[in-house]
């Protein structure tokens, strides 16, 4: 006789009866979560000083660039990120701390509550939830990133920031934000708010200005990456200067040169919002800064152990082509500073650019062995080594992670490979969950 089935957890049941709401998962409006936020008494009023945060890649880099210097200078500090990696409560975080079961029932209980039935997307309930609980805990600031987009997000009902940010811009999410980069910057630019500081990460020549036409408009004063502030790297340091002088800081822990930019966006940012902070907390924010599935080396877990000891096992969560690129760019560096044969497990969903994500690998990876991810739109895993081909790269597909693991593993490469997981967030969570390393 079979056991009966678990009871789900009250915050499985919570997620189960919000999913029931509304039939798509993302439909982009501010009407829905104005309405909730007017009957929960208005809690994005009631938010500590914030930095609000735009952009394709970068974003949750530079929060944990600037969540890194704000504690090192003592600094209670709130964030909000999404998507989670493994749990929900990644995306909560409250006075440095990820929030607890009860507290996150609690809160998305009351809006629940609040909602009363009414059409209501899952992100816009989270983002009341998290404004709720950033509303009842006292912080310095609060770092707040936007889901996607930006003019039409559900965090863009806060009114004055202390800074906006808009890193790096990408085509991404054309269902929702534009077929070309002009509309893709003009989304992200919606997030600029009359007389608040912007700081601008480098662009392209045609986000920029549709940027700066947009601050024009709401006479948001512009902090622009290569204009008034830089963040290079020289002999191995980050080396920042605006106009309020330079900081020779250490290299950032986050690896990969995409990095240092990503840096100096949360420094400008902490600067422009008007934070004094001292030189011994941007420091220690360099080497101290963590953030999962961005050029992640996996040094122990379940997964790690499947493999040659002398192997390395990565995973980067990148899955557009600008982000291609970063990571491209990231490993050709590891491979002059010590060589290794590069092996890539990629997974991808059929809403992403594969062959221009994987373009930017040819060459530099001996093999690709596709997965499939569980998720709905997940490339399967033979048309994704197809793909994979057609773009120069030597690949074959396995059926789930852990035989590709073992595929690599077993391949005649001399010295022991450099294995990289990468082509979704979703697989990363994957991996992350399976390795028994979810993020703290």
């Amino acid at each position: 006789m079979s056991d009966p089935p678990a009871e789900p957890s009250p915050l499985d049941a919570v997620a189960g009866r919000l999913l029931a709401l509304h039939p798509k998962r993302i439909d982009l409006s501010l009407g829905r979560i104005e309405r909730l936020l007017a009957a929960l008494d208005h809690p994005e009023r009631r938010l500590p000083p914030l930095i609000h945060v735009a952009g394709t890649n970068g974003k949750g880099s530079t929060i944990a660039f600037a969540r890194a210097i704000l504690e090192a200078a003592g600094k209670s500090v709130h964030v909000y990120t999404s998507p989670h990696l493994v749990r929900p409560h990644e995306r909560f975080r409250i006075g440095g701390n990820l929030v607890n079961d009860a507290d996150l029932v609690d809160a998305l209980r009351e809006c629940e509550a609040k909602n009363n039935g009414a059409p209501i997307t899952v992100f816009e309930m989270e983002t009341a939830a998290a404004f709720l609980l950033f509303a009842h805990h006292p912080a310095d600031v609060l770092l707040l990133e936007v889901g996607l987009g930006g003019r039409l997000d559900a965090t863009n009902v806060v009114e004055r920031p202390l800074a906006s940010v808009i890193t790096r811009v990408s085509i991404d999410h054309r269902d929702f934000l534009g077929d070309t980069i002009e509309q893709i910057a003009a989304e992200k630019a919606g997030i600029l708010k009359p007389g608040v500081p912007a700081v601008i990460s480098s662009q392209a020549r045609e986000a920029l200005a549709v940027i700066e036409r947009q601050a024009a408009r709401v006479r948001a004063p512009l902090a622009i990456a290569g204009e008034t502030w830089t963040a290079t790297e020289e002999r191995g340091r980050l080396v920042y200067q605006d106009g309020d002088g330079l900081l020779d800081l250490p290299a950032p822990r986050l690896y990969g040169r995409h990095q240092f930019e990503n840096a100096g966006a949360a420094i400008a940012a902490l600067r422009a919002g008007g934070l004094k902070l001292p030189a011994a907390a941007f420091e220690a924010g360099m080497i101290r800064a963590d953030w999962p599935a961005r050029m992640q080396r996996l040094g122990n877990g379940r997964l790690v152990t499947l493999l040659p000891p002398e192997s390395e096992l990565w995973l980067d969560g990148g899955h557009n082509a600008d982000g291609g690129r970063a990571i491209a760019a990231a490993l050709a560096d590891l491979e002059e500073r010590v060589s290794r044969p590069l092996v890539l497990i990629v997974g991808m969903l059929s809403s992403k650019d594969s062959a221009g994500f994987l373009k930017n690998f040819s060459g530099l990876a001996r093999r690709v062995i596709a997965v499939p991810i569980h998720q709905d739109k997940t490339v399967p895993a033979a048309a994704l080594a197809d793909i994979a081909r057609d773009a120069g790269l030597p690949a074959l597909a396995r059926d789930d992670l852990e035989s590709a693991l073992d595929t690599a593993g077993k391949l005649d490469l001399q010295p022991a490979p450099r294995i990289l997981i990468t082509g979704s967030l979703y697989l990363a969570g994957e991996v992350l969950a399976a390795n028994g390393t979810p993020p703290q």
